[in-house]
C-alpha cells in the first residue's frame, strides 16, 4: 500500500503563527512550513502535512475544531483550511521547496540547512537551520524583531560604565530557545558564549543541531528547563545580555528571578508580547527594579529593551 499525505493550506496572519505552529506540534504534526516572500512578510500561508491514514475526514473536522479557539484569542477567525491530497515521494521535495534565503536586517540571513549561499547575500551572516526541527524560523514578527534589535546592539552599545561596545565577547543568555536562533545570532554578531534553555526537549536537540550547522557548537550550551536551569548553566554568573522570546504572561512570571540570569550592568531584548501588552508588563518588571522601554514593533507585536533602573 502506498502511503499518502493530506497537505493542509490557510493564510496565517502574523499574530497567529506562533499559536498555529506550537498547537499543531502538540497534535503530532511536526512537518509544518510557513511561507511568505521577504519582501512581503505580513502576506504568510501556513502548509501542514499529515499522513492520510491517521487523518480520515472525522480527525481533519477535529482539528480544525481545535484550531479556531488560537484565532478566536486575537479577536479573529480561523482563515478556510484547504485539503490537498500528496503522493509519498512528493511530500519531502513539496514541503522544503517552500523554504527560501530569508535575510533579515541589514547583515543576516536565514537559511535552510540545504541550500546554498545565494551569491547576493554571501556579503551576510548565515545563520543556518532545519525549519522543521522547532518553532523559531525567522519569519514571524517577534523573532525579526529580536534578530534586528541584535544587530542595533552589535552596532553600537554601551554599557553602564563605558566599556561595553556591541556585543564583542559578551555572555548570552537565552531564555525559551526554540530553535536557537537568536543565540546563534549574537554568536554571529560578535558575542563571547550563549547558554540557552527550553521547557521543550525538541527545541533543545534543534538549537543544538542548529548550532553546530553554523559551526557553532562549542560557543553554545543548551539545556532543558526553564530560568533555574538557565541561572545554573551560567555557573553563577549572570549574563550581559538576556534574550527572552516568550508570551507576555510568560514574562512576568518569570521576571523575579531576571536577576539570576540578568547582570546589573546588562540588557535584556524581550519579545513575544502584543504591544497592548507592553505598558502592564513595563509595569511588573518596574516592581522587580528593571526599566523597560517599547523600542520596536511589527503589526501588534512589539519588542522591549530592559535594564536595571
Amino acid at each position: 500500500m502506498t502511503l499518502a499525505w493530506w497537505r493542509m493550506e490557510l493564510a496565517c496572519p502574523p499574530e497567529l503563527e506562533e499559536s498555529l505552529v506550537w498547537k499543531l506540534e502538540t497534535l503530532g504534526i511536526p512537518r509544518v512550513a510557513v511561507r511568505h516572500r521577504p519582501q512581503e512578510p505580513e502576506r504568510r500561508q501556513l502548509l501542514a502535512w499529515l499522513p492520510e491514514t491517521d487523518w480520515p475526514d472525522a480527525e481533519r473536522d477535529q482539528l480544525e475544531l481545535a484550531l479556531a479557539p488560537l484565532a478566536a484569542t486575537f479577536g479573529l477567525e480561523l482563515p478556510p483550511i484547504r485539503w490537498q491530497r500528496q503522493a509519498d515521494e512528493d511530500w519531502s521535495l513539496s514541503w522544503k521547496q517552500h523554504w527560501q534565503p530569508d535575510p533579515v536586517g541589514e547583515r543576516l540571513l536565514i537559511l535552510p540547512a540545504w541550500l546554498e549561499v545565494p551569491p547576493g547575500h554571501a556579503d551576510r551572516l548565515v545563520i543556518r537551520m532545519d525549519p522543521g526541527s522547532a518553532f523559531g524560523t525567522g519569519s514571524h514578527p517577534t523573532t525579526r524583531l529580536c534578530l534586528e534589535g541584535l544587530e542595533q546592539l552589535a552596532a553600537v552599545h554601551l554599557a553602564a560604565d563605558g566599556r561595553w561596545i556591541g556585543l564583542e565577547g559578551v555572555r548570552v543568555a537565552d531564555l525559551g530557545c526554540g530553535s536557537g536562533i537568536l543565540a546563534i545570532a549574537a554568536l554571529l554578531l560578535g558575542a563571547g558564549t550563549a547558554a540557552a534553555v527550553d521547557t521543550d526537549s525538541l527545541a533543545v536537540r534543534a538549537t543544538a543541531e542548529n548550532a553546530a550547522a553554523s559551526g557553532l557548537q562549542h560557543r553554545l550550551d543548551v539545556r532543558q528547563g526553564s530560568v533555574e536551569a538557565l541561572a545554573e548553566l551560567l555557573g553563577g554568573r549572570p549574563a550581559d545580555l538576556l534574550l527572552c522570546n516568550i508570551l507576555a504572561p510568560v514574562i512576568e512570571a518569570l521576571c523575579p528571578a531576571f536577576h539570576t540570569v540578568l547582570a546589573p550592568g546588562g540588557v535584556a531584548l524581550l519579545s513575544g508580547l502584543l504591544v497592548s501588552q507592553a505598558p502592564r508588563l513595563r509595569t511588573v518588571l518596574a516592581a522587580q527594579g528593571w526599566a523597560a522601554e517599547l523600542t520596536a514593533s511589527s503589526s501588534d507585536w512589539g519588542l522591549m529593551t530592559m535594564r536595571r533602573a
